[in-house]
């Protein structure tokens, strides 16, 4: 399995963001379908203010590059990009991969 941990920052808005915390507590069954399909086994989101954090858990042949790409092109997939897109401090027209930040692992607690 690998894992990926990404950051993004919403609009500095209390409305947005909440409409953003309610849109994922009702994610669109293809979104869900989708990123199931590509290989991602678990997905993630946690919020501290602005700041979110994003844990993807996929399968050992998962890439990053490829398998994001194959993901955007998936039903429904541009449309609820677009959507969310209101609710991001971000390009609105940048891909998903260049809005989430990839983080690099510093730390990991070793086995006993």
């Amino acid at each position: 399995m690998k894992r990926y941990c990404q950051i993004l920052n919403l609009r500095e808005d209390p409305e947005l963001i909440a409409k953003y915390c309610e849109a994922h507590a009702h994610v669109w069954p293809e979104i869900q379908e989708g990123i199931r399909s590509v290989g991602i086994l678990d997905m993630q989101i946690f919020r501290r203010g602005t700041t979110l954090f994003m844990i993807c858990d996929t399968v050992d042949s998962f890439d990053w590059v490829n398998d994001n790409a194959r993901l955007a092109t998936l039903p429904r997939q541009a449309e609820w990009e677009a959507y969310v897109a209101q609710f991001q401090g971000c390009d609105p027209a940048a891909p998903s991969t260049e809005k989430w930040q990839l983080m690099e692992k510093i730390f990991e607690l070793e086995k006993p």
